[in-house]
């Protein structure tokens, strides 16, 4: 089914699988997002980011995001991240990743990236992570209210300056996934910093 707020929106899509950049496009096409794939991170830098800062054109550019696998051969997307920070492009930036890569994909959400889904994952939760890579900064009410249960728990911990062992172990979950949880969590309120976090979560964000 078309989804009516996904047309308009352009979804750059990077990853070597061939098999995978295939089914995934057909899914947000089906959705009703436009989508171009890439093979790498040079295919996109060179036929995206390049080709933009020649163009002349004035018509208005669609909503964009980036959708990129995190381990790719040539260039892997902590690179490319990295080189579009370099080039001071801000485009919202979803990673996808294998179950192994979860500290890769922290270390990702700490450099800016929007959200990180791990493969496999469900239709609705890449959707989902692509409206939230697009949306606008909103206030704390809204923003708190998007977070998982799980995020809001461990949020309330944080808040307690409980370090992340202590939260793990409250939680019955690994330490790796307490990082995970605080990185999308923070990204999803839109802070950068634990004293920034607190003052989100206490009203005064």
């Amino acid at each position: 089914m078309t989804d009516v707020a996904a047309i308009g929106t352009l979804v750059h899509l990077v990853d070597d699988n061939d098999a995978f950049r295939e089914s995934t496009a057909w899914l947000l096409q089906t959705a009703g997002f436009e989508v171009r794939e890439y093979a790498s991170g040079p295919q996109f830098l060179a036929e995206v980011v390049d080709a933009a800062a020649t163009a002349s054109s004035t018509s208005a550019a669609p909503a964009e995001c980036l959708v990129s696998d995190i381990r790719m051969p040539e260039m892997s997307g902590l690179q490319l991240q990295a080189e579009l920070r370099r080039r001071d492009n801000a485009l919202p930036l979803v990673f996808v990743t294998a179950h192994g890569d979860v500290p890769l994909a922290v270390e990702a959400m700490r450099n800016g990236a929007a959200h990180f889904l791990e493969k496999p994952f469900s239709d609705d939760a890449l959707i989902e992570a692509i409206r939230t890579a697009l949306a606008k900064p909103v206030g704390a009410a809204v923003a708190l209210a998007k977070l998982t249960p799980r995020e809001k728990q461990v949020l309330d911990l944080v808040v307690a300056s409980k370090p992340n062992k202590i939260i793990a172990d409250i939680l019955g979950i690994s330490i790796k996934t307490v990082e995970l949880h605080r990185a999308n969590m923070m990204a999803k309120l839109g802070v950068r910093s634990v004293p920034d976090l607190m003052k989100v979560a206490l009203g005064h964000g």
